[in-house]
């Protein structure tokens, strides 16, 4: 299927198979969107959007797409990734991570996953692995509460860069 550069052209499954996939496995998100597209919808637009239906669901929908996502540098191979996941982590270095690097991904991995129930999310974009363990060693001390709050501001992130991606390619 070769994608309209206008998003409202697209019928309802043209559409979640684009945009379906902005929110890691949450293709729901798209699909409440899609209503509501007018024409000329953008990508700050849809991310506005698609913010606004994630921060209006409920708390457990809000952790099942938390829980959607993979660990940084962990239990997933890159293989198993999804293309957007394995593209973000590949071009954060998280692929090359030392035997050490790795070993504390993994540590904080399991820490945090036991701490909040769901896995540490970071928009990787723009930043080296090492930034990116440096901010894992800090928000892995925070309380649920806050960083159940930077988690989903995290995914937003992701969901509007990969939003800006999409755009770019048309």
């Amino acid at each position: 299927m070769r994608q309209s550069p206008y998003p409202e052209q697209l019928d309802l499954m043209d559409f979640i198979t684009v945009f379906g996939s902005v929110y890691e496995h949450s293709p729901w998100v798209a699909e409440a969107v899609y209503p509501s597209l007018t024409p000329g919808s953008d990508a700050a637009a849809m991310a506005e959007q698609m913010r606004s239906v994630v921060n209006a669901a409920s708390d457990k929908l809000k952790l099942d797409l938390l829980r959607a996502h993979p660990d940084l540098a962990g239990r997933l191979s890159l293989a198993e990734l999804t293309e957007s996941s394995r593209s973000e982590q590949t071009d954060a270095g998280l692929d090359r991570c030392t035997p050490e690097e790795l070993s504390e991904f993994q540590a904080l991995n399991t820490a945090y996953i036991e701490k909040f129930g769901f896995p540490f999310i970071f928009a990787v974009k723009g930043y080296h692995r090492t930034d990116i363990l440096e901010a894992f060693r800090v928000r892995v001390t925070h309380s649920r509460e806050v960083e159940f709050k930077t988690a989903i501001e995290q995914v937003h992130r992701i969901a509007k860069l990969r939003l800006e991606t999409i755009a770019n390619e048309n």
